[in-house]
């Protein structure tokens, strides 16, 4: 497997492209955009191109296209997706390809339906459509022939993921009968009859890797044969009954973030052309006018800096959310209204980035940027506030008086090892939690290592807390000092 790094994406996919398998003359290329876990497909044959679950950001897919000298002709989505609004309208508009769902789907919009087991020629390769309902009812994967009729791989969607399959509790949010144990049976249904029974040499292309919210128990790894998945993955161990399946696959999830309801109403009635998101995103409002439009139309000023450049200085009553980790999911989990109007400041250079990741999750209403960004707000004279943040060190002195200390992790991570006395309200529950805060004491908050923390601290500041500090670091650097911990020991994540 050839590995090739992808750096488009109209200044980029920030994805890496992860894999090419090329069986002469069918190609099968797996774009990786790690910020989200999600991988997209382009396959190619005889100047004939299909893609598989595209970003929202589709000129990098007629640019690869272009440069294989090929022509898209279908755009094939796995299933109407949650965790990210999909580029299939915008696609189809400006390459006149044919969008292909499932069986059982019902889009808004032109689209061919297909039935179980349909074949579509792309170039001398065939692509055949395999019912495999469970994650969603129309929840399709996609088997790849190439031109000798040799079967070469699965794009399997959300059904089958690297060490996991695709949780069965998300259709509900959309439609309240399909209940998370009845697409569980579906599901368990649809491996045992479609996936398990083709052939152990297939290449297991999924549409996520770790890190993503459509699962629980991703692998890093992000293609695989499906014998070896058959081998290791809990979830097709050919002993297990139904009700065994059922029973380990809905242990331990957690609620779906806020947003993933929102994204699938708009992959299945359509959404605005990304380029008219950004062309009303990518505004630059001088210091007055940026003012302007902050007090007549009050509009979220989200800041997508660093975490420690936050820090230094922000605009009042603004929220860090940094592009430098899972900006997307933070988005969609601590932003309600998906159609909550935006303005942004940004590092130099990143205006464009950060409208493009916000429309990857549905927040289209960015209606301009800072021009000069903090800087020029600073050069008008404007005020400016900031976070306090201590090191771990700093940090160790002041738990012998006994803080109070908010621990903003996964409730996961702080079960797993975390200073004893420090409170945890995850960073996601902060908006609902706010009254374990309090107003009238000092307190310090820390997270794994200073991402999550800062946007709490950004959100308290907000909402008009003070008193409280921040540990540049996090949990991470607090470790490497002589604080007393739990006794639970286990590797933490650092963001």
């Amino acid at each position: 497997m050839t590995i090739i790094t992808a750096k488009g994406l109209a200044t980029a996919l920030l994805c890496l492209i992860n894999g090419q398998t090329t069986l002469e003359p069918m190609k099968v290329q797996q774009i990786y955009t790690g910020c989200i876990a999600h991988a997209a497909y382009y396959l190619e044959s005889n100047g004939e191109a299909a893609i598989f679950d595209p970003l929202r950001e589709v000129q990098p897919y007629i640019d690869r296209a272009e440069a294989g000298g090929a022509r898209i002709t279908y755009v094939f989505e796995t299933h109407f997706h949650a965790d990210f609004v999909s580029g299939h309208l915008d696609l189809a508009k400006k390459t006149g390809a044919t969008i292909v769902y499932g069986p059982t789907a019902k889009p808004g919009f032109p689209a061919h339906v297909a039935s179980d087991g349909e074949p579509f020629k792309v170039g001398g390769a065939t692509v055949k459509a395999i019912h495999t309902p469970g994650h969603t009812m129309e929840s399709t994967c996609y088997l790849l022939i190439d031109e000798n009729g040799k079967e070469h791989g699965l794009i399997t969607g959300d059904t089958l993921f690297i060490g996991d399959v695709g949780r069965p509790d998300l259709a509900q949010h959309v439609i309240a009968d399909l209940t998370e144990d009845k697409l569980a049976g579906h599901l368990f249904d649809s491996l045992r009859n479609k996936i398990m029974p083709l052939a152990d040499d297939l290449v297991v292309y999924p549409n996520h890797g770790a890190g993503s919210a459509c699962g629980k128990n991703m692998s890093k790894e992000t293609t695989d044969t499906l014998g070896n998945q058959k081998r290791t993955n809990y979830a097709l161990r050919p002993d297990m009954t139904k009700e065994e399946f059922k029973k380990e696959l809905l242990t331990g999830l957690t609620a779906p973030p806020g947003y993933f309801p929102k994204n699938v109403l708009m992959n299945i009635q359509g959404y605005e052309s990304l380029d008219t998101v950004m062309e009303r995103g990518k505004r630059a409002l001088d210091v007055s006018a940026f003012e302007l439009v902050a007090n007549e139309e009050r509009p979220l000023v989200l800041d997508t800096r660093p975490a420690a450049v936050f820090a230094k200085g922000f605009i009042p009553n603004s929220v860090n959310i940094g592009l430098e980790s899972n900006f997307a999911m933070w988005v969609g989990e601590l932003i309600p209204d998906i159609k909550q109007a935006i303005l942004l400041v940004t590092e130099p250079g990143k205006e464009e980035e950060s409208i493009i990741r916000l429309s990857r999750v549905g927040y289209d209403n960015t209606i301009g940027y800072l021009k000069g960004g903090l800087e020029a707000w600073k050069t008008a004279g404007k005020e400016v506030d900031t976070v306090s943040r201590i090191t771990a060190e700093e940090f160790a002195k002041r738990y012998q008086a006994q803080p109070l200390v908010f621990d903003v992790r996964k409730k996961s991570e702080y079960d797993s090892e975390h200073v004893v006395g420090a409170i945890n309200v995850p960073l996601n529950r902060i908006s609902q939690e706010l009254a374990q805060f309090p107003k009238d004491k000092p307190f310090i908050l820390h997270c794994a290592g200073g991402y999550r923390s800062m946007i709490a601290a950004s959100i308290l500041k907000q909402r008009g807390w003070d008193r409280f500090v921040d540990v540049e670091g996090g949990f991470g650097a607090i470790k490497s000092t002589d604080v007393k911990r739990t006794e639970y020991v286990c590797p933490t994540t650092m963001l």
